[in-house]
């Protein structure tokens, strides 16, 4: 189960002056390698007893204010996100020997932008966000497809279905952001721009593997 990785590394001069920057040159070259979903991240929580969790979400967009996914705010992330907005991301590209690190914190998009995003997705997901009540218990799986039967019956294809309000998008500020490149014998590379007062607003480090 042990991969050796290739040779060829991640060096300072590579870099962009900006991690969105480096992100989004990473991020093209990922798509254009065909991974599957090389949008998928796993976002981290911590709830109010401490305790971290994970889950892996689709990030719906990037810029140089950070990454954008969507959610229910009463699901479990968002109601930790909700007491503690401290975050961190995982892009794990396992393919092409990459990932990338995302420590920041997440506050909650404009009802505005929500309400647009919402609007383009497909029919069955803008059901799927009112027939499930994320992360609370649901009795069976007959009661949530009942919940979405009783839903496509209000809302036929054609008919706009309004965005629940309980639902909406965050947007992670990156504070630190760590690219990781797989190097032979485990010598990897690990760059890590971590946000200052400074001119440019980012140093870079290098850290060990």
């Amino acid at each position: 189960m042990r991969k050796q990785y290739r040779s060829e590394g991640l060096r300072e001069r590579e870099l962009a002056p900006e991690p969105m920057e480096q992100f989004a040159l990473w991020f093209r070259q990922v798509v254009e390698s065909g991974l599957y979903e090389p949008n998928a991240m796993i976002v981290s929580t911590v709830g109010g007893d401490g305790r971290p969790s994970s889950r892996t979400v689709l990030m719906k967009g990037f810029d140089r204010r950070g990454f954008v996914f969507f959610t229910n705010y009463r699901s479990r992330k968002g109601r930790e996100i909700g007491a503690n907005p401290a975050v961190a991301l995982l892009f794990p590209w396992h393919p092409v020997a990459r990932q990338v690190h995302v420590e920041g914190v997440a506050e909650r998009l404009g009802r505005d932008e929500t309400v647009a995003y919402f609007r383009t997705r497909p029919h069955g997901s803008q059901l799927g966000a009112w027939a499930s009540r994320q992360s609370e218990p649901v009795a069976s799986r007959e009661e949530l497809d009942r919940s979405y039967g009783e839903l496509a019956d209000r809302y036929p294809p054609g008919e706009q279905v309004p965005a629940p309000p309980e639902w909406g998008g965050y947007r992670v500020r990156p504070e630190a952001v760590e690219f990781w490149q797989g190097r032979e014998n485990r010598l990897h590379d690990r760059l890590r721009y971590v946000r200052t007062a400074a001119p440019g607003g980012w140093a870079v480090r290098r850290v060990s593997p």
